[in-house]
């Protein structure tokens, strides 16, 4: 059974730096789309990272572009999320999600797209 476990996260103050990580477990496929979402109380999820492990693209929501990385370890089999300079308005429920293989384009940032997603994690930064 695939499972995805996420953890890190936590609370910190503006300008603090955080990674979430994700682990995949009986997660055996080679290609991924890998995600990251975020969603704040009474807003609409949004997709803010996401890496096709094929050939390492990544692409990135304007609202964390420049502060926000995606890295995926193959051998750890565990998906990051390094997060520099954040802000209160980052403070959010993050999950991650994996989808074996391509996504098309559109899809990239829609979580309701992926087949495999974690279990969540809260971010809460302070100002």
């Amino acid at each position: 059974e695939v499972r995805l476990v996420q953890s890190g996260g936590g609370s910190v103050e503006t300008g603090a730096s955080l990674t979430l990580s994700c682990v995949t477990h009986e997660y055996t496929y080679s290609s991924s789309c890998m995600g990251w979402f975020r969603q704040a109380p009474g807003k609409e999820r949004e997709g803010i990272a996401v890496i096709y492990t094929g050939n390492a693209i990544t692409r990135y929501a304007d609202s964390v572009k420049g502060r926000f990385t995606i890295s995926r370890d193959g051998a750890k089999n565990t998906l990051y999320l390094h997060m520099n300079d954040l802000k209160p308005e980052d403070s959010a429920m993050y999950y991650c999600a994996a989808h074996p293989g391509r996504l098309y384009t559109g899809g990239w940032f829609k979580m309701e797209e992926y087949m495999f997603s974690g279990q969540g994690t809260q971010v809460t930064v302070s100002s």
